[in-house]
């Protein structure tokens, strides 16, 4: 088994950028992927001696991580009795601060559109369509079986979907 110092490099060096624009494309802001990247290698680090798995599932290990911190980052901006998913306007109002100002509008609404589904949807849905990955490493990520994230992945296309014809793309 690798030591702390090496799954943390393997983590930086090869997975930094992919883990941080997953975190990014969960919590919108740039400020709050920048924490929580940074709270995903200090886990990977402090939680290396306990990691069990083989070396091929480390990615997964990784975005599983990732995945929590970012919604632990989203956890944090809500009230008390409100869901993650409460903040779905909000995430998808700030999509328009927080593009690039070259950024074309379909690709603002494409945005807009994921920040209005449900959280396991859009977790599916980002790890699939941005990440490309199957189905069965999706579900050691998130711990949900393989057919519910089909179900979820299914369900985030077509509101999208809808949600892009709506507004005229």
């Amino acid at each position: 088994m690798q030591g702390a110092t090496e799954i943390l490099n393997l983590a930086a060096d090869q997975y930094g950028e992919r883990l941080y624009w997953h975190i990014r494309r969960l919590v919108v802001s740039h400020d709050d992927a920048e924490d929580a990247l940074q709270e995903t290698f200090l886990k990977i680090y402090t939680k290396a001696a306990s990691f069990r798995g083989e070396s091929s599932s480390l990615p997964a290990w990784f975005y599983r991580i990732a995945t929590n911190e970012a919604l632990q980052t989203l956890r944090r901006r809500v009230r008390l009795f409100q869901s993650i998913d409460d903040l779905s306007e909000t995430l998808s109002e700030q999509v328009t601060t927080e593009s690039a100002p070259d950024a074309s509008r379909a690709s603002v609404l494409f945005q807009k559109a994921t920040m209005l589904l449900p959280t396991q949807q859009r977790v599916a849905f980002y790890l699939r369509y941005y990440d490309e990955l199957p189905y069965d490493q999706i579900a050691r990520i998130t711990g949900h079986s393989e057919g519910s994230l089909r179900t979820n992945y299914h369900y985030a296309v077509k509101t999208i979907k809808k949600y892009l014809e709506d507004h005229a793309i």
